[in-house]
């Protein structure tokens, strides 16, 4: 079956990768026309300079790397870092394998049609395909440097909690936060900034391009699967509290090592993947708009030199705010005892955005203002706003999604007490209404934004360029990611916090003989345990609440980047004669509803992949927990990481098939149809991303409030709080994220597509077109029913678990549901 799906696969990608050959002879335009009177230099000497800013962001985030090594930690808990770790790898690299597999089948189709059929010279064919491959790599390495410092970070903040300070358990999660900001962004610079200056303009939009494919498809792969992945583990382990009544990261639940390598595997793996190629598809996507749409090629060049000068600067800016807030936090909380773990993370974020807007206009007022032709024009100002628009909405989406996710807010309290007196079915609800009011409140955020810089590109900017207002999106989009290495810092906060939490618990530290005196002599310091465990699990929340934060912002740039793609389809249907996007014309309107259909296929596919899988690990765990043990083997932690890992690529096949299938299928139907879709997934996507991910950091977030606050562990109240918490999981963490990539995915390889059936019916095959886009439906709705049907828990478990023995939780012996169907080791593989 799977040569089958390799072979789909193949065939699927065969036929959009035809036009790549007009994409890629874009004419990238030499950088040393442009010339810059403020710096007597032209672009190109600008931006060689500039490159040394990215070693100086490489360096600084190697030293914090360095700075996290040689932080004390016990020998227990480095050894449970470490078993995290090696699982950690162990995922990375099945992962690796299936990327290789997909590139093989886009590599060969790359070759036989661009070499092929549309006879392009080889050095330029061997091109696209190297850079395809450095995109994947860039994707795949930042999340490998991602696990492993946050793997280390991990138990250097456990122990750093035993010394009541709690600023060191803000600073180290941070500090490695920064770190894989900092290289994300710089690794992804330097790859783009070689192709601007050292390849011929000729070959550069063929470089970008296999860089774009690469990256879109490292990103969806690791988001999607390892959304998948953490899912099924946390679910797994936490139902496991109420089953056996038993805490938080017991040690002799199997289920806690897959959870923490969840953690890494969802919210720093796919994070960190997804921000690479979201950072580098934006870049690809404005250069294009500059090339297309822009009049005059000394003003392109000035242009791009500009935007890439802009993105130099974000890392001179968040280097100079991370310091900043550093020096005021540990002035104001560095002798505290007791603060709001959120507070450090919330003045970053502002302070980074203060600083970056202001680095903005002056940087744009240097190199534009007094540019030759642009004197009086107040170009410098007007871009400057835009991009400030972009920037200002990365700082203020956290706010509002701290005021439906964070611990102190309203919404979590009104879910803490719903649940009280209604359980299970008022928090769920609870949390539902919060989703719904954070999807409105940042859906009028976003809007007003871009509603600003649609009115400051009507001031003027159609003398330089043709549809100022997508350039003006595509700039917001951008200023989105202004502050980037800090954006994915707070996002990456939280698998360290979570992670710290469980590395303090399966390390037992506390029941080691003779600890407080090991401690105090090796370490200098006399261990608190119970408020080192207090302050891990508040700060875990704080990690909830801003990987709550980032979400929005990634989907919004991507939601907003892909205008300016789609942007590209329409200029096309135009100058065919072909545009009929009239909100009158039916095509248009079925591609709306066709788009929202889509999105909530894909919700139910990824949940349902989750439901399967974390069902499977529940079985498993039920059946080979035993209590009397201190700790669980670590052949059944395996296994459950084996489990994860095989329904994450399962579900991962299907929601990749029917992506390509139907991206295709919609293209070769109706390209106008199609317009209105891509227009819808973007929509919908963004407003369903935006509802399940503050729903699912609401009712997060209210599971620690009862932990926490009120300390009420094992109470109805807490069980009620732990239901709400697992139907918020794939909410959060797998279905809202991954919709993020999925409409870069769709929208980039549906440009391609577009392009086909536009020529096809430009050249009197528009029979042909359809004929072949309704066979792809047929492709695509086979799969569909395959992501539910083919998912699905076997029959004959549901019949057998009618049967099942009931356990006993006093037992120190857990007893499996399902007697008659038991998961062991050796069965893992049959089901």
């Amino acid at each position: 079956m799977k040569k089958a799906l390799l072979l789909l696969v193949l065939g699927v990608f065969a036929s959009p990768l035809t036009t790549f050959a007009s994409e890629a002879d874009l004419l990238v335009p030499d950088l040393k026309q442009s010339y810059f009177s403020s710096f007597g230099a032209n672009g190109w000497d600008l931006l060689f300079v500039g490159m040394t800013i990215i070693v100086f962001g490489l360096l600084f985030g190697l030293y914090q790397y360095s700075q996290i090594k040689k932080l004390p930690a016990h020998s227990s808990m480095l050894k449970v870092a470490n078993i995290i770790y090696e699982t950690c790898k162990t995922y990375l690299l099945q992962q690796g394998r299936f990327l290789i597999i997909l590139f093989l089948i886009i590599g060969v189709a790359i070759f036989y049609y661009f070499f092929g059929l549309s006879h392009m010279a080889l050095p330029k064919v061997f091109l696209i395909l190297f850079w395809s491959v450095l995109g994947i790599l860039g994707s795949y390495s930042v999340a490998w440097f991602g696990i492993r410092i946050n793997t280390l970070a991990n138990a250097r903040t456990a122990f750093a909690s035993l010394r009541k300070r709690p600023y060191d358990v803000v600073n180290i999660p941070l500090k490695a936060g920064m770190s894989i900001g900092l290289l994300l962004i710089c690794v992804e610079l330097i790859m783009m900034l070689i192709i601007l200056l050292f390849v011929p303009g000729e070959s550069a939009g063929a470089c970008f391009i296999g860089f774009a494919i690469g990256e879109s498809l490292g990103a969806s792969a690791l988001r999607i699967a390892g959304g998948i992945f953490t899912k099924i583990a946390d679910i797994g382990a936490d139902l496991m509290k109420i089953v056996f009544n038993i805490g938080e990261d017991d040690p002799r639940n199997p289920g806690v090592i897959a959870d923490c390598t969840g953690d890494n595997a969802g919210d720093s793996v796919g994070p960190t993947a997804d921000g690479f190629e979201t950072y580098g598809v934006t870049g690809v996507a404005l250069i294009t708009f500059i090339i297309l749409a822009v009049t005059g090629v000394e003003f392109q060049a000035s242009l791009i030199v500009w935007i890439f000068i802009m993105r130099l600067l974000m890392v001179v800016t968040s280097v100079l705010s991370y310091e900043i807030n550093s020096y005021i936090s540990k002035a104001i909380y560095g002798k505290s005892l007791a603060f709001n773990f959120e507070a450090p993370l919330s003045s970053l974020v502002w302070i980074s955005s203060i600083v970056s807007i202001a680095a903005t206009y002056l940087a744009s007022y240097f190199l534009l203002a007094n540019m030759s032709g642009l004197e009086g024009t107040g170009l410098w100002w007007k871009l400057s706003t835009i991009i400030s628009c972009g920037t200002l909405a990365a700082a203020l989406i956290p706010e509002f999604t701290k005021a439906f996710t964070s611990s102190k807010s309203r919404h979590v309290e009104e879910i803490v007490v719903a649940s009280r007196e209604g359980g299970a079915s008022l928090n769920i609800l609870s949390g539902l209404v919060a989703g719904n009011f954070a999807a409105f409140w940042t859906g009028l955020v976003i809007a007003a934004l871009m509603a600003g810089a649609f009115l400051i590109s009507a001031m003027g900017l159609a003398e330089f360029m043709i549809y100022p207002s997508i350039f003006a999106f595509g700039l917001v989009a951008f200023g989105f990611l202004g502050m980037g290495p800090v954006t994915i810092a707070v996002d990456s906060y939280g698998p360290v916090t979570d992670n710290a939490q469980s590395v303090f618990e399966l390390s037992r530290i506390e029941q080691i003989k003779g600890i407080k005196e090991e401690v105090n002599k090796d370490f200098g310091f006399v261990p608190d345990f119970v408020t080192g465990k207090q302050y891990l699990e508040e700060n875990d929340s704080a990690g909830n609440t801003f990987k709550a934060t980032a979400k929005p912002v990634l989907i919004g740039t991507a939601v907003i980047g892909a205008t300016t793609m789609i942007f590209s389809i329409i200029l096309i249907l135009r100058k065919a004669g072909l545009l009929q996007i009239e909100l009158t014309d039916a095509p248009v309107i079925l591609g709306f509803i066709s788009g929202g259909a889509v999105i909530y296929w894909f919700s139910g596919a990824s949940m349902q992949a989750v439901t399967t899988g974390a069902y499977r690990a529940v079985e498993f765990i039920k059946n080979n927990i035993n209590l009397e043990k201190e700790e669980a083997d670590i052949d059944d932690s395996k296994a459950v990481v084996k489990i994860c890992t095989q329904y994450a690529q399962k579900g991962m096949w299907n929601i990749f098939i029917v992506l390509l299938t139907i991206t295709l299928s919609f293209a070769f139907i109706n390209p106008n149809f199609f317009v209105s879709y891509l227009i819808s997934i973007a929509v919908f996507g963004l407003f369903q991303a935006m509802y399940m991910a503050n729903a699912g950091g609401a009712w997060d977030n209210a599971k620690k409030v009862v932990e926490v606050d009120l300390k009420e562990k094992n109470t109805p109240l807490h069980e009620a709080t732990i239901v709400g918490d697992t139907v918020g999981d794939p909410y959060k963490d797998t279905t809202s994220v991954a919709l993020n990539p999925i409409i870069k995915f769709s929208t980039l390889f549906g440009l391609l597509a577009a392009e086909i059936s536009i020529e096809m019916i430009k050249t009197g095959q528009a029979l042909l077109a359809q004929i072949i886009g309704w066979i792809f439906l047929a492709i695509a709705l086979v799969f569909v029913y395959r992501s539910f049907y083919g998912m699905r828990i076997p029959k004959k478990d549901t019949q057998n678990s009618k049967n099942k023995t009931a356990h006993k939780i006093g037992n120190k012996t857990g007893i499996n549901h399902q007697q008659d169907v038991p998961v062991t080791n050796e069965n893992i593989s049959k089901n």
